[in-house]
This record gives structure tokens, C-alpha cells and sequence, in this order.
């Protein structure tokens, strides 16, 4: 198949560099004063030109590896888009890392040039020269010496040199994986690969235009929020601006005032979780109305709009009164998100729906640049991660399963499948099938109008001692929507029966302490045997009637140790590294099994 132009990222930013030269790109917070500051397409396309010539001007060339260690920034796409501009291959690594992690990823894509965000990292990395050999040049973002960004483009500015125009098979980034079973696995992906799925995901949402505008939440060292992020808005012509920090949201919702979100479920769960907690809180006149707002809404959708006159009564009411000032608390102008790294609970979509601010599931892996399946305002089925994008196959391969289930792994074949791992040929083959489709390890099926239904991960499966199998993570999601449970993991295998390792909800707790008038510290009310009692029993009672008995977990561990990429339960995408909290919590969950 031939990708239509632009087939690559450099030809595709300079277009859209050249058309909206004059609009808003990137907004950044100014720290003093709280408001954004924001950078045009033109203002991105000279710092672009500049940072290139001052790349080639230390002689970093065609097939070079360039890597940076920053958050979301204009400086992080300008440091891209020059490096692609001189022929060479860029590998992103979240700040929030440990050093071993840099350390790994610095000598495995071998290295030439590494940018920093600040001097605090560069102190921890300045050592990589003497260790690396591939490694010339550490440069930083945040300094005005001769070692900082703003210095390369100063230089780069005196000696500028046109951009390469790579083919559509040049490799364009190395994206680690997150390595939640081992090292992390260098995904080698095309100019080809990025821009085929980025068009293929901008086709899906005709609403998105020039005034559009993102939040941008999610890390661009993964591909998901790169692509469907960054590139894929250079196809709009609209802004984005960048959180100042997780704990800033709430603020950076109303500055920014995004149109489109691109997200996780878990920034949906946790919002959900915030509304009904309010609400529950609140209670009296204020709770009734709300409810009675929810339930005219879902009432309706169930219905298709065919409602009596008193429910078309109550929704108009929660539209102009109530969903109003949710829709505030975002920026109000908030039209729709999309969501994907797992399931969206299919009751917290419905929830989003309903008030008017739908959010749609998507499905891919870093390996598929990323997306494969997608919902969208014309093609949505809720519970489903979307139908098939352009251009791109997938099937079910039923051989691996050895249940009676309908479903099987999920396989893919398209031009978004990466070209390999980079320096792990046996870990490339081993996930290529002998006729080239990818195996993702995922379980799922295809209905009969093409959309697909994630069911579990074949990773992830295991077998109780009876031979059933269990797929924690859908438990899990479920456990953690319950207000008193923060977070959860489930584990069984090879056991006769499942148990659950739970981090309470400390905040909610307190508030019921407060309310109860009790004075026992959230601490010792968390291991208080009344307080892991009711939790145990919450739990049991929301998993009835959803899952088999042998699914439900019969005993718990209680910890007030969250699950964090700091104390390396979670990787960056905030998915559980399971080995490790197995490792963590052996002698307690053997110690379940014995008593």
C-alpha cells in the first residue's frame, strides 16, 4: 500500500508550519503569574529551523540518535522536529524515571546527543560520557551557558542548513516500552508508521479544526500521546497547552480551556469518583437534583430520546443547572475526549455521555504506533474499544486459547506495525507471526459490524488450582471504583482461590471519620480488623453477580503503600508491574493461603 503525502514528519510539520503560520501552537504557564504564555506555528517552525542547524553544527547527521529527558514542552517537540529535519532517529524518556532506566536506554539506542530539562538532571547524567561510548554531547534546556538548548540555537541560527527529507521507511523514534516483565524493548518506529496513524485517527473526528484545542496530560515518550497528540494536531492547525503539573489540573482545565482531551480512564475515574464523593457529601436538596438530573439523562439515552415530557423536563433542568457546572470545571468548552491504555468502566462512560461530555475508547500498543481501533462521534459503541482504523487489519487467532471462549488474541497487520525492537531480534520475532501479522497478547473479540472487544490479557491470565482462568485487571477496575478503595490488585495463580492485595481510600476514610466524630488517625482506622472487615465485604458485595465465584477474591492484604512509578509498582502508563508487587507482598499473600 502506498501512504499518501505527506509520509513523513518532517514534510508534515513544514506544511503545517507554512499553513497556520500565524496560529497558537503550544501555551505554556507562566509560574509568576499563573497565566499562559503561547508560541505560533511560525514562532515553533524558526526555533525548529534554528535548533537544526545547531544540531548539524556539533555534527549530529543522518542515522544519529538524539534523546531528551523533559516533560511536555515546546522545547520537546522543537528538539524532534530538529532532529528528524537532520536525518536523525529520537528516543524520549519520561523525567519521572530512575537513573538505572536512563542509564539503559542511553547505551542501548546508542546515544549521540541527550537534552535535559534541567541542571538537576544533568548532575545525575553527566557521567553517562565517561560510561558510553557512543555518547558526545549533554545539553540542557533550563541554563543560558554554552551547554544549554537556547545557546545550540543561537549557534544554529548563524549556520542554518536545510531540513532532509526522510523516506517514509527511515526510522524515526525509538519508544521504550515500559518494561513491566523485564528491560524496557526499544520500539523502532517510521515516519511512515507516525503520520499514517495520525491521519487515520484526525479522519475519525471531522469536529476537530483550527480552533481546537488539547490539554496535553499524557506523556509524549509514549506513543500515545505523541501521536495522537502532537502529530496528529499538526493536521488541525489548533493549540495545545501544556499541564503545569497533576496537582494543577483543575486550574490548568480553566486557562486552557481544552475542546479535546486525550487521556487515560483513570483521569475519568478519578473525576467521577470526585463528583459522586461531592455529591454524597453534600447530600440534602443538592444530591436529589443530581441524581434526579443523572437518571432523566440515562433515561433518555436508553430510550433514544423517546422520553415523556416530565423525564425531557428533569434533563433540561440538569443540562442548564447542573451538568453545567461539571462542564465548567473543565474549561466549557469542552466537546468530547478519547481514551485508551485500558478499558474505559462502561458505567463512567455512560456517566460522561449522559452530561455531555462523551468520551470514546480507543485500542493500541506502542508497537502499533499506537492506535488500531477507535470509536468516534459517528462510529461508537460503548464497551467496545472501536472499530478498525484505515488501512489496518486485524483478526482473531483462537489457537492460543485452551478454554471453550469465543475470543482469542487480537493480531494486527497495517502500516502502523513498528519494523522491530531495536537490538532484540529474538524479542522481534517472537511477536511477529510467521505470515508478519502482530501479536498484541491480547484477548478479544470482533463483532459482527468490525468493533472489538478487549476481554482480557493473555500476559496477564492465569489459572486457579481448579483450571479456571481469571483476568484480574476488569476485577481490579471494578474494586477501585468503590469509594473506600484507592487502588487493588488481584492473585492466584496456581492457587485455589483468589485474594486481593487493597490500598484503602485514606481521604474518604478520614471523612467518614470526621463525620462519625471518631479521633482514631486514618492510619490505624485503614488497619482497624472493623474498618478492612466492611471493605472486604464492599468488595465481595460489588463483584456479585458480574463474576464467577471462583473470581471473587476470598481474602485481603491491607497497605497504605500505593502502587506508584516512584516505589516501581507502576510503569510510566500506569499499568501494574504484577512481579513486582508479587515480589513485595510474597510473605503476606503466603501467609493467606496457609491460615
Amino acid at each position: 500500500m502506498t501512504i499518501e503525502k505527506p509520509d513523513n514528519l518532517i514534510e508534515h510539520f513544514e506544511i503545517a508550519t507554512d499553513k497556520f503560520k500565524n496560529n497558537k501552537l503550544f501555551g505554556t504557564k507562566n509560574k509568576q503569574t499563573g497565566n499562559y504564555e503561547w508560541l505560533s506555528y511560525g514562532d515553533i517552525r524558526k526555533k525548529v529551523d534554528n535548533f537544526r542547524g545547531g544540531l548539524a553544527s556539533i555534527n549530529i547527521k543522518k542515522g544519529d540518535a538524539v534523546a531528551i529527558i523533559a516533560n511536555n514542552r515546546f522545547e520537546w517537540a522543537v528538539a524532534a522536529f530538529a532532529t528528524y529535519g537532520v536525518g536523525g532517529r529520537f528516543v524520549p524518556m519520561y523525567e519521572n524515571e530512575i537513573l538505572k532506566t536512563w542509564h539503559y536506554i542511553t547505551k542501548d539506542a546508542d546515544i549521540k546527543f541527550l537534552l535535559v530539562s534541567n541542571k538537576a538532571i544533568y548532575e545525575q547524567v553527566k557521567h553517562f560520557k565517561d560510561e558510553i561510548s557512543t555518547l558526545e554531547h549533554i545539553y540542557i534546556i533550563e541554563d543560558d551557558s554554552e551547554l544549554s538548548m537556547g545557546y545550540l540555537e543561537k549557534t544554529g541560527e548563524k549556520t542554518p542548513v536545510a531540513s532532509i527529507m526522510p523516506n517514509v521507511d527511515d526510522i524515526a523514534a525509538l519508544i521504550y516500552t515500559s518494561g513491566t516483565t523485564g528491560d524496557p524493548k526499544g520500539v523502532l518506529l517510521t515516519h511512515g508508521n507516525f503520520v499514517s496513524n495520525a491521519r487515520a485517527g484526525n479522519r475519525r473526528y471531522p469536529m476537530l479544526n483550527e480552533t481546537s484545542r488539547s490539554l496535553s496530560i499524557l506523556p509524549w515518550a509514549h506513543s500515545y500521546g505523541q501521536t495522537a497528540e502532537l502529530y496528529n494536531w499538526l493536521f488541525l492547525g489548533g493549540s495545545i497547552g501544556f499541564m503545569e503539573s497533576v496537582d494543577t489540573l483543575a486550574d490548568d482545565l480553566l486557562k486552557v480551556q481544552p475542546s479535546f482531551l486525550i487521556a487515560v480512564p483513570r483521569v475519568f475515574n478519578k473525576i467521577y469518583d470526585g463528583i459522586w464523593a461531592k455529591m454524597n457529601e453534600t447530600g440534602g436538596l443538592s444530591k436529589t437534583l443530581f441524581e434526579m438530573s443523572v437518571n432523566a439523562a440515562k433515561k433518555y439515552r436508553e430510550q433514544n430520546g423517546k422520553v415523556d415530557w416530565l423525564t425531557k423536563l428533569k434533563l433540561n433542568f440538569g443540562n442548564k443547572v447542573v451538568f453545567s457546572k461539571i462542564k465548567a470545571k473543565f474549561g466549557g468548552k469542552l466537546l468530547a475526549s478519547i481514551t485508551a491504555s485500558a478499558k474505559m468502566n462502561l458505567e463512567i462512560s455512560h456517566f460522561f455521555t449522559d452530561i455531555g461530555l462523551p468520551v470514546y475508547d480507543c485500542y493500541g500498543l506502542s508497537e502499533t504506533s499506537p492506535a488500531i481501533t477507535m470509536n468516534s462521534p459517528d462510529e461508537n459503541r460503548p464497551g467496545s474499544v472501536g472499530s478498525v482504523l484505515e488501512f489496518i487489519k486485524v483478526r482473531i487467532d483462537r489457537s492460543m486459547i485452551s478454554d471453550d471462549s469465543d475470543d482469542g488474541e487480537i493480531q494486527v497487520m497495517g502500516p502502523n506495525l513498528m519494523v522491530g525492537y531495536h537490538n532484540k531480534p529474538e524479542a522481534t520475532k517472537a511477536v511477529f507471526t510467521e505470515d508478519g501479522w502482530l501479536k498484541t497478547g491480547d484477548r478479544g473479540t470482533i463483532d459482527k459490524d468490525g468493533f472489538v472487544f478487549i476481554t482480557g490479557r493473555i500476559k496477564e491470565q492465569f489459572k486457579l488450582e481448579n483450571g479456571k482462568y481469571v483476568f484480574p485487571a476488569a476485577i481490579e477496575e471494578d474494586i477501585r471504583l468503590l469509594p473506600y478503595i484507592e487502588n487493588a490488585m488481584i492473585y492466584g495463580d496456581g492457587k485455589p482461590y483468589n485474594v486481593c492485595i487493597v490500598i484503602p481510600n485514606c481521604e474518604v476514610l478520614n471523612k467518614t471519620a470526621e463525620a462519625l466524630a471518631l479521633k482514631t488517625k486514618v492510619d490505624k482506622l485503614a488497619n482497624s480488623p472493623v474498618v478492612q472487615e466492611f471493605m472486604s465485604l464492599e468488595i465481595k458485595k460489588s463483584l456479585e453477580g458480574n463474576y464467577g465465584h471462583y473470581e471473587i477474591p476470598k481474602k485481603f492484604i491491607f497497605t497504605d503503600e500505593n502502587f506508584s512509578i516512584e516505589n516501581g509498582m507502576l510503569t510510566q502508563t500506569l499499568k501494574l508491574k504484577r512481579r513486582f508487587v508479587v515480589e513485595k507482598y510474597k510473605d503476606q499473600i503466603e501467609k493467606l493461603y496457609k491460615n
